[in-house]
């Protein structure tokens, strides 16, 4: 969608919608985009996911910061385990792309909360692109 200032406050929309239309049989027919010229695939959120990153850099910033001494002082504060704050503190050590990829949506669809707690990626960022590239496989 794009949008364009006008005279004073009116505000005019574009939208693209990639269809063709075609003519068969003397009448137009509306042609909907093969699956392989839609350029990106729709994103999915997971929620759970995003929150937990959130509040892990959140947390490290209060680390970093000096507000709180360590996971067991952020545990007490939210009423937390202490293993579940070390657990999210985790995902801040993940590659910058991994991560953008978490916000836009764009993570393999096995990637999960659930996943990490069970299964924790190297500190390595390259041994982490090993391993998420074997979700796409």
């Amino acid at each position: 969608m794009k949008r364009e200032r006008r005279d004073g406050d009116e505000i005019r929309l574009t939208t693209f919608i990639p269809i063709k239309i075609r003519k068969r049989g003397g009448r137009a027919v509306v042609v909907r985009p093969a699956a392989a010229e839609v350029k990106s695939k729709a994103a999915v959120h997971d929620q759970p996911l995003l929150v937990a990153l959130s509040r892990a850099f959140y947390w490290q910033q209060l680390l970093d910061d000096g507000v709180v001494a360590s996971g067991s002082k952020i545990a007490q504060r939210e009423g937390l385990h202490q293993s579940t704050v070390n657990e999210m503190l985790r995902l801040t050590l993940l590659e910058p792309a991994t991560v953008r990829a978490i916000y836009a949506g764009q993570q393999p669809r096995c990637m999960s909360l659930p996943w990490f707690q069970r299964n924790p990626l190297p500190v390595d960022w390259a041994a982490q692109r090993e391993v998420v590239a074997r979700f796409d496989a």
